[in-house]
């Protein structure tokens, strides 16, 4: 009678052992698994990134690919009170909610402005900011006071007939999609931005990049003139990585392979 209740004792331990050593595997598994929370850009959705989320989820890394206030499957919330800081809140929120650390956070076009203002508030739980070709909008700037009068003008034209709510989305040719199919697949979901995304100024209370590591993408094939602006200032900053990629400004559509690689090889 003894030897049967030492012997169950002993195997309810060794059960114990088991389901720890089990736990802490899948601790370490989880603590080395990379974090991606992918931002898309001015007119765009979560949408954008599914080529490239794919092929990150089958590396074995954890992604996350929101959509901003107002845009995508948000477009029936789009109002005159999402600003900049709203979309900024976004990412802070879904961050927080998820109890999301080491998030490797790649913003584009657009959304640089975005995870600059993200990273000023919650550097603590980011690893690492990636620029994919994307605009570097500092202290008391906005996403248009950074480009050219000419452009600017455009924007605020645009914007009058929806009273100010929202600009309409630029041809899907001018984002460096040409393939036929990926060019009625981007433009049924292109929806307006709201304006005020890009009238508000982004109010840093860190430096830039909040002591993060940072990266710029630069897609080149063609560049957007406003965007090697951003590119060529940074290339040759210490506190900046540079790379480039041969293909269009909608890299995730129309080089998902090898923005997927160059986005991993970053990250190591």
């Amino acid at each position: 009678m003894k030897s049967k209740v030492i012997k169950s004792v002993f195997l309810q331990i060794v059960l114990l052992a088991l389901i720890l050593d089990a736990g802490s595997v899948q601790a370490q598994s989880t603590e080395n698994k990379s974090v991606y929370v992918l931002v898309h850009g001015a007119w765009h959705g979560g949408w954008c990134w599914q080529k490239v989320s794919s092929r990150l989820r089958a590396g074995g890394a954890d992604v996350y690919t929101p959509t901003l206030s107002g845009l995508g499957e948000h477009e029936n919330t789009l109002n005159k009170e999402i600003n900049l800081d709203t979309h900024i809140e976004d990412i802070v929120n879904l961050i927080e909610i998820e109890d999301l650390q080491n998030v490797i956070l790649v913003g584009h076009s657009y959304a640089g402005t975005v995870i600059a203002g993200v990273a000023d508030r919650i550097p603590e739980r980011l690893k690492k900011l990636i620029y994919l070709d994307a605009m570097i909008v500092e202290n008391g700037e906005s996403a248009l006071s950074v480009h050219p009068r000419e452009a600017q003008e455009s924007s605020r034209n645009s914007s009058k007939a929806s009273n100010g709510l929202s600009i309409p989305p630029f041809p899907v040719e001018a984002f460096g999609v040409t393939d036929p199919a990926d060019i009625k697949w981007v433009s049924a979901r292109l929806t307006p931005q709201p304006y005020r995304t890009f009238t508000q100024k982004l109010i840093l209370k860190n430096a830039y990049g909040n002591h993060l590591p940072l990266v710029y993408i630069a897609c080149i094939n063609p560049q957007m003139p406003v965007l090697k602006t951003f590119s060529d200032r940074v290339k040759t900053k210490k506190d900046w990585k540079h790379y480039s990629l041969n293909t269009g400004h909608d890299a995730m559509i129309t080089a998902p392979d090898e923005l997927s690689d160059l986005l991993k090889s970053v990250v190591k």
